[in-house]
């Protein structure tokens, strides 16, 4: 892997990990691209930690909000912030499950098939569709909701399936205020990406702690970065979009190329 490709690499991972459009499945594309048989272990651990810090920066306020909350000496905001630390506790275990039973069959069914990826992106489109389509009138978040948008998250585990726009498209579907859809999507990321990371981690660890020798110093740093500086402007620019436009522009740019994906690479 060439610095110009961890760069690319890097932005494709920062972009669409908040972006309605699936980072695993742009990433499993951008591999396709580049001709890489595999991202290398370390380059993946570094840009997916580089994506959880740029969420713990656009979101530190609301991280610091619910941490004092928690300690708050009034009874009613410490009520509060543990409800919704414990939603986003319980949002989390839908993922969880999938990744400690399903990971490695699920990732073995697309990496020999790359066009598969194009399948799942036309499933996310359909998901951002229906979801502008499905809105209930309620504006809160409840345990039932939060249960169902985990599962969601779940379901994200498959390459082209986008985890922001599964979860924001459900939330919105379920009646969430668009600006909250968004917030606690990306604060339930949290968890799960670091989560990933650790297991990404744990493989690398098993394979003896080496790289695959083909990536310079460089191109891990330029990687990262990339994958940090568009990470933060991603997650920022989806904030704002969520407030003033609908998922119908995700939902035919993710059609477009999921139909590309599968008609040009074979």
């Amino acid at each position: 892997m060439s610095p110009w490709e961890a760069i690319i690499l890097g932005i494709i991972q920062g972009l669409t990990e908040f972006l309605p459009v699936s980072s695993s499945g742009h990433l499993e594309l951008g591999k396709a691209l580049f001709q890489l048989q595999e991202v290398d272990l370390t380059f993946s651990i570094l840009v997916h930690g580089a994506t959880a810090c740029s969420t713990l920066v656009v979101f530190r306020k609301d991280i610091a909000k619910l941490i004092a909350g928690a300690f708050d000496s009034d009874r009613q905001e410490r009520h509060t912030a543990h409800r919704y630390i414990g939603w986003l506790a319980l949002s989390t275990l839908p993922a969880v499950a999938v990744a400690f039973t399903l990971r490695d069959q699920i990732e073995s069914v697309f990496i020999e098939h790359p066009e598969r990826v194009g399948w799942s992106l036309c499933v996310t489109a359909l998901i951002l569709f229906l979801s502008e389509r499905l809105s209930a009138a309620s504006r809160t978040l409840s345990t039932g909701k939060v249960i169902g948008i985990g599962v969601a998250q779940a379901l994200a585990i498959i390459p082209g399936i986008s985890r922001s726009g599964s979860t924001i498209g459900t939330a919105i579907a379920l009646g969430i205020s668009r600006e909250e859809a968004a917030r606690f999507s990306f604060l339930m990321a949290l968890p799960v990406i670091f989560g990933a990371t650790a297991l990404e981690i744990k493989d690398f660890m098993e394979a003896g702690g080496a790289g695959t020798g083909q990536v310079s110093g460089m191109a891990y740093a330029l990687g990262t970065a990339a994958a940090f500086i568009s990470g933060v402007a991603a997650c920022q620019w989806m904030i704002r979009l969520v407030r003033k436009t609908n998922l119908n522009v995700f939902a035919l740019y993710c059609l477009a190329v999921g139909l590309l994906a599968v008609w040009f690479i074979q």
